[in-house]
């Protein structure tokens, strides 16, 4: 069977041609990722290859979104160029989500901090470890990513912590770190910290409100749990 380049479709089935036409919404999620990788190689249409893309990702576009650049390349037809341009897609797209969720959450439950949270933590494959800085009304004013760390762990520091709220002026304050393997019980270390920051962070008349920990679909609340 002779390979038929995408140039040679009809207009209305190109992808480019396809989201001028009738809008962004009406491609798939294959044509999207053809649109990003720019081109296929002598073998395959883009087209079919992001198709193979996404069948290296079970067809679940979280799975995908966590691949890296040394991830990507490994998939025949994927080179460094396309790597890259694939990955900061996926980070561009996680940072709008993380924008529209400052604009949009005035935090009033564990859900919303999850749902928040969600979008920056999910599909990653190591330990990060954020602060939610609030104000009076519980809007909030930034969130700042304290740590990185590995499958199982990151470092915090109290005082990096409460530093910040003060520069901040905040008046409270949610935790929240991942759990790459899925387990959404807290550690005992998790419950130390949590104890520890309360207590420091009372001391400047600054409400630790919650901890939640963050896994690719439920989460904990050390509030929600009467633990904080």
């Amino acid at each position: 069977m002779d390979y038929l380049s995408i140039k040679n479709w009809a207009p209305g089935d190109r992808p480019r041609e396809k989201l001028l036409a009738k809008g962004v919404q009406s491609l798939s999620d294959a044509e999207l990722l053809a649109v990003i990788i720019g081109s296929g190689t002598r073998e395959m249409s883009a087209v079919e290859l992001a198709r193979h893309i996404l069948a290296r990702s079970e067809n679940n576009l979280s799975l995908l979104t966590k691949k890296t650049v040394p991830d990507l390349i490994k998939i025949k037809g994927i080179g460094e160029a396309k790597a890259i341009g694939l990955v900061a897609a996926f980070e561009l797209g996680r940072r709008r989500d993380q924008s529209e969720s400052v604009d949009r959450y005035q935090v009033t439950s564990s859900k919303e901090v999850f749902n928040y949270m969600k979008s920056i933590l999910a599909d990653l494959d190591h330990e990060e470890f954020w602060v939610l800085y609030l104000n009076r009304s519980n809007r909030i004013v930034e969130s700042y990513n304290l740590s990185k760390g590995g499958l199982s762990g990151t470092v915090i520091d109290i005082r990096l912590i409460l530093k910040k709220a003060i520069e901040l002026l905040s008046s409270a304050m949610i935790i929240c770190h991942n759990h790459p393997s899925g387990n959404i019980d807290p550690s005992e270390s998790d419950k130390q910290i949590t104890g520890k920051l309360k207590v420091a962070a009372n001391q400047m008349d600054i409400k630790l409100l919650d901890h939640i920990i963050v896994t690719d679909n439920s989460y904990f609340s050390f509030s929600d749990e009467g633990l904080i």
